[in-house]
């Protein structure tokens, strides 16, 4: 049986540290998020497919499912 994939991740604002537990969408990656906190507006870092594996606690569902973001 394969694992359950987690649908929620605390993301990390990089530019004031400020963390809230966010639902990640099932069928895309996001690319844009908006700190709740200090409103900077996050875009993943070279090399990931969306915020939430660049700064979540957890990788997208994509990238769970299938270890790469969108079959890529």
């Amino acid at each position: 049986m394969a694992d359950a994939i987690i649908l929620r991740s605390m993301l990390t604002c990089p530019h004031c540290g400020f963390s809230k537990l966010e639902t990640m969408p099932t069928d895309a990656c996001q690319y844009f998020y908006e700190c709740t906190h200090c409103k900077v507006l996050l875009r993943p870092s070279p090399g990931n497919c969306c915020v939430f594996c660049s700064f979540g606690s957890v990788k997208c569902p994509p990238v769970q499912k299938q270890g790469d973001c969108c079959g890529s």
